[in-house]
């Protein structure tokens, strides 16, 4: 297993660095002469000017960004110059208010929907229209009601996150043993006894597969919902360098995003881990 481990890493470093050279090859300037362009007018189009850089920065200048913004990462000169760490924790925060709501509610209905056939058939069709509706669709909606550009980027967050946990919460419940509810029954065990002895530790595997998935969904749609709400925030930082003709931040912004993505499925995997146990 160590030995496997050790060649995924080895290969993960050499695919990496492929991608740089390549990368960095791409946006090398041509040699070949051609015709004259508006600096301006390249560097909006990202293509290349003659004798000039590419407007699209390589795998150098994008490290050099990284490293000025790591530097002092949660500065605050004003609304819009804001350290790319403040920016972050903007986005974690909401995500997080939104995401725990989700749990709050999705966890216990889907339990009520998984032992009871009765609240599956009658909240199904409530479920089956709500659950394709883009999160994003809810915006204008949230914005035109709540007015309130941070509290409706949770609600969406909050919408986005229910659906995902309340149906692997509702499955993983409806999939207990028989066996093991029987059993239980004969000792004679209550109700929520029985719920939170027997049903939640069956059940935990599948309801964590579920808050792993909508944090994913989450965590994208954040980025998404601050780009058109604006003010603060790692997606409206992204859209703000764009418009900014800043490439390199963007790129860093987006880099911030993945990494931040699979720190938090890391620790509900792990968590993930901690609860799955052999048959």
């Amino acid at each position: 297993m160590k030995s496997l481990g050790v060649r995924a890493g080895i290969l993960s470093v050499v695919l990496f660095l492929a991608f740089c050279l390549a990368w960095q090859i791409a946006v090398t300037p041509s040699t070949s002469s051609g015709p004259a362009l508006d600096p301006e007018y390249a560097k909006l189009m990202g293509i290349t000017t003659v004798g000039a850089q590419s407007a699209m920065p390589g795998p150098l200048d994008v490290a050099q960004k990284f490293w000025d913004a790591m530097k002092n990462p949660f500065y605050d000169n004003g609304p819009n110059d804001k350290g790319l760490g403040l920016q972050l924790l903007y986005s974690i925060g909401r995500v997080a208010i939104g995401y725990g709501l989700a749990v709050l509610v999705a966890v216990p209905v889907g339990f009520l929907i998984g032992m009871s056939p009765l609240a599956y058939r009658a909240l199904d069709p409530f479920i089956q229209v709500l659950k394709p509706i883009s999160p994003l669709a809810w915006m204008p909606l949230a914005l035109y009601t709540i007015k309130d550009s941070n509290l409706s980027a949770i609600f969406v967050i909050f919408i986005c996150s229910v659906w995902p946990m309340l149906l692997n919460t509702a499955f993983g419940v409806g999939a207990v043993r028989k066996e093991w509810l029987n059993v239980a029954l004969t000792l004679e065990v209550g109700a929520w006894r029985r719920a939170f002895t027997v049903i939640l530790p069956a059940a935990a595997p599948t309801i964590l597969t579920g808050m792993r998935i909508s944090i994913g969904i989450a965590w994208l749609v954040i980025v998404a919902a601050e780009m058109l709400v604006g003010g603060t925030g790692i997606g409206y930082f992204v859209w703000n360098e764009w418009n900014n003709l800043s490439i390199a931040n963007v790129i860093v912004g987006i880099l911030l995003i993945g990494i931040a993505g699979m720190i938090l499925d890391l620790i509900l995997a792990r968590l993930q881990r901690r609860v799955t146990f052999p048959e």
